[in-house]
């Protein structure tokens, strides 16, 4: 129950300590400011991560081959590593357990015409199970079906920029477009949170472009999606596996880092993971550092404060009042002062966070660097706890006290 007299008692008292209450309370209010500044940097870095992999899909893995740089086997160096559908069937049949997705890639750069609007496009040639791996979302129209690659449909996808570099605002879907010459059908326009880049590309079946474009079963690249059912040491031992069964098939030397790659997301994640908890803990660290500073700075200040008032607190107890109502009282005081310069920290903390948070971006990559609700929420709970702690044994010492004894203090 709100008691005026009460809150009377306490304001009275804090404008009696006028300097030590604001001096107690820039401590906690630092310490919060400081806390909200470093958290919400760190959240911005970890929203970075995010973004730069934003238009993968977190469990993707992806193999590729280049030039062998040392000899194996009796085979020269500088041998052209060449993947084949016979790779990726091997990789699909040899671990299907462990994929949930998988494509083949084939780079193509090709000019995409429309009537009078012409441009150079990347094209690639993929598998339905690419959308996933790229995290494509369709706009219009569908992605690339089974039904495409065995009939080697001449159909592509492409995305919203193209779309609008061809189209304008006119319709394309169902529209035919000149791709080097052939003609294709548009079954789709697609959207990607990778960027403008990602949004001028275009996809078409793997088996149209192999048999079009070389008459050949070669591939340029096999990407992957591990089982989300392991864990991400598992996903890292599974994309090793993969490396050296692949390096064993194809007659690479298992030192030749320039011929093959597995670039493993489940590696990445875990690297990120690991980085991000450690400055959390940082924060953390130097954050709880700071507020226990502020607890006992606001515990002293009580100290004095009762020590000023112990007459008062004797003739209270001489009274018939309550050493509960003592201790509330000096409690209630100092989770007062603590909640409010905590708020004063927090607040100017998320202002400051909005204010420089666009040159953070540009200078440093450090993206919408905030606060979440979470944290408010954990930090008000932190808050109320610091002040009860703080105000707690000063306020458990004055409520002890003796009358008698309380009169003959100075």
């Amino acid at each position: 129950m709100f008691d005026i007299d009460r809150w009377r008692e306490i304001f009275q008292s804090i404008n009696k300590n006028r300097l030590r209450s604001i001096l107690s309370g820039f401590t906690v209010a630092f310490a919060i400011l400081l806390f909200t500044l470093l958290f919400g940097i760190v959240s911005g870095l970890s929203n970075s991560f995010k973004s730069a992999f934003a238009d993968d899909a977190q469990n993707a893995m992806f193999v590729r081959v280049w030039q062998t740089s040392k000899p194996y086997k009796g085979l020269q160096t500088g041998r052209t590593i060449q993947l084949k559908n016979d790779d990726f069937n091997y990789v699909k049949d040899e671990y299907e357990s462990k994929i949930q997705y998988q494509s083949a890639r084939i780079y193509k750069n090709f000019t995409l015409k429309y009537k009078n609007e012409a441009n150079s496009y990347s094209v690639r040639a993929v598998h339905p199970d690419h959308q996933f791996l790229e995290k494509t979302m369709i706009d219009e129209g569908r992605y690339l079906n089974e039904k495409d690659l065995q009939e080697k449909s001449k159909v592509i996808v492409i995305g919203r920029l193209i779309k609008a570099d061809l189209f304008g605002e006119k319709p394309a879907l169902g529209k035919r477009i000149n791709v080097n010459g052939s003609s294709y059908l548009v079954i789709g326009i697609f959207s990607d949170e990778g960027g403008d880049n990602e949004e001028r590309l275009a996809y078409i079946p793997v088996t149209t472009a192999q048999m079009i474009y070389g008459n050949n079963d070669y591939i340029s690249q096999i990407n992957l999606g591990y089982n989300p059912d392991l864990n991400l040491d598992e996903a890292i031992s599974f994309g090793k596996q993969l490396e050296r069964d692949l390096r064993f098939k194809l007659n690479i030397h298992p030192d030749d880092q320039s011929a093959l790659s597995v670039r493993n997301m489940a590696e990445a994640n875990k690297n990120v993971g690991s980085f991000m908890a450690i400055l959390y803990a940082i924060v953390i660290l130097v954050g709880s550092g700071t507020l226990i500073a502020g607890i006992i700075g606001i515990s002293n200040i009580m100290i004095f404060v009762i020590k000023e008032r112990t007459k008062e607190f004797g003739i209270r107890k001489a009274l018939g009042a309550q050493p509960l109502s003592i201790v509330w009282m000096v409690v209630q005081e100092s989770v007062f002062i603590t909640t409010i310069a905590g708020y004063l920290g927090l607040s100017l903390g998320t202002y400051l966070l909005s204010l420089i948070g666009d040159s953070l971006e540009e200078d440093y990559f450090i993206k919408d660097p905030s606060v979440s609700t979470g944290i408010v929420v954990g930090a008000t709970v932190v808050l109320i706890l610091s002040g009860l702690i703080a105000g707690y044994i000063p306020a458990k010492r004055a409520a002890n006290i003796k009358p008698i004894e309380a009169l003959r203090a100075d």
